[in-house]
């Protein structure tokens, strides 16, 4: 008899990222019963949990995997806008100071960045580019603020938009300066949990002459499957004052400055 073969790659990576899909919904797991769940041998689930771990995905405790909770709140944007607002809100009145009048200004889909819309509707003749309904929506009203909503296929669980519709128009476009956030980052290297995504934050960087990364404490100290760069390809990081020194570090090793803000409220 010929020796089963082995899976690809590509398979045992689909397993693992549904497996954290799993524990990310659940909070946490009995790692026998996630062995049952996904007909594995239990030596099977424990590589793949820490494989997982290893990329800072979840946690693998005694017998349990169990999810970050800021990554839980990843899974859906009406869970994330409301996490650390406060440090939100001051990331984004830092960032606003960078936007001029007459600016074409290119944002993700990052909850992050929802409260930049109340400060970004008094700019004159401002131009926003981005994929995400939810900002679209927030600027619409704006009579000063022209916006351009990136087409392609819908996500509803992130209220936006991928694919390479998205990524042909951002080709067409010059921005002045791209603001955008990162699911993980990890000493200065960038990752999100699904490829399509990352290429959007790849093409947002590409159209644009600069870039600032806004990142609240929680969005550090982890990896995700795709990577999309380093830090290096943004002129400054605004973050709030509970992210990890150690991370901070990092980046201004690599020669970006961070500016640090303190949330109140």
């Amino acid at each position: 008899m010929p020796n089963k073969a082995r899976s690809s790659h590509a398979t045992v990576e689909q397993r693992r990222q549904t497996i954290l899909r799993y524990v990310v919904e659940h909070g946490d797991a009995r790692i026998d019963e996630l062995a049952d769940h996904f007909h594995v041998s239990l030596m099977t689930m424990h590589r793949d949990l820490d494989d997982l771990a290893g990329r800072h995905l979840l946690r693998k405790k005694r017998g349990w995997a169990a999810a970050f909770p800021a990554l839980t709140m990843e899974t859906a944007t009406r869970f994330r806008e409301g996490e650390n607002l406060p440090a939100k809100k001051a990331i984004c009145a830092t960032a606003a100071a960078w936007i001029q009048p007459g600016n074409t200004v290119v944002m993700d889909d990052s909850t992050t960045l929802y409260p930049l819309a109340g400060y970004l509707s008094g700019i004159e003749q401002l131009t926003v580019v981005t994929n995400s309904v939810g900002i679209a929506q927030l600027l619409g009203p704006a009579p000063e603020v022209a916006v351009t909503l990136l087409g392609g296929q819908y996500h509803g669980e992130f209220n936006s938009c991928t694919g390479p519709e998205v990524a042909r128009a951002l080709s067409r476009i010059q921005a002045d300066i791209a603001l955008m956030s990162a699911t993980a980052i990890y000493e200065g290297r960038l990752s999100h949990p699904l490829r399509e995504y990352a290429d959007v934050k790849e093409s947002m960087i590409a159209c644009s002459d600069r870039a600032l990364l806004l990142a609240d404490h929680s969005k550090f100290g982890k990896t995700a499957t795709h990577a999309f760069g380093t830090i290096s390809a943004y002129e400054t990081v605004i973050t709030d004052s509970a992210t990890p020194e150690s991370e901070i570090a990092a980046i201004r090793t690599l020669g970006v400055p961070v500016e640090v803000i303190e949330p109140t409220g």
